[in-house]
């Protein structure tokens, strides 16, 4: 199944539509997480952190513990039925989490894979550096997942475009089972 990546305002409409077994909810602390008709706390994961790269006072970095809610709830997705992330405009947290919902699916496939179709799914999309480390390690990657994010260059800057389009991250790779 898929991984679909959209910004929050087309977040409850493409809940609606492609009706995802779950959804990741990426926000900074002071935001409020949208409301999803049907979508339980063990069906919706909000994750409240900054959308930044380092520890920088006054502002929430994602942190261990929250990079194993974000593992633990992914790796819980029997990928039946599509997995919706978003953060605020679906280009850097929300791409980072998508990222690392694939390679934690796939733990046999090359990262440069994964972040390749990242990058052809969607050419806005910036992921979050401090996301993929913080998976990275957990997954014992080795580096790996960070090494093939910095390759396939920067996206845009939500600054520039607003948000970003929503699109479609394949969740399985390599040969058929």
């Amino acid at each position: 199944m898929t991984i679909i990546v959209c910004p929050l305002s087309r977040a409850p409409e493409l809940a609606r539509q492609r009706k995802p077994s779950r959804v990741v909810s990426l926000l900074d602390p002071s935001s409020v997480f949208p409301k999803l008709d049907g979508y339980a706390p063990e069906r919706h994961l909000c994750v409240e952190a900054h959308d930044i790269n380092e520890e920088t006072e006054g502002l929430d970095a994602c942190c261990d513990v929250r990079m194993r809610r974000i593992l633990d709830f992914v790796l819980g997705w029997d990928r039946r039925d599509p997995l919706l992330v978003h953060c605020y405009a679906g280009i850097s947290r929300s791409t980072a989490t998508a990222f690392i919902a694939a390679c934690a699916h796939n733990p046999g496939v090359d990262e440069h894979e994964i972040a390749q179709a990242l990058r052809s799914a969607s050419a806005a999309a910036w992921p979050n550096r401090r996301f993929v480390a913080l998976a990275d390690a957990e997954l014992g990657r080795g580096g790996r997942m960070r090494r093939a994010i910095a390759a396939i260059g920067d996206g845009h800057n939500w600054y520039d475009i607003g948000e970003n389009q929503p699109f479609v991250l394949p969740s399985a790779y390599g040969p058929a089972p």
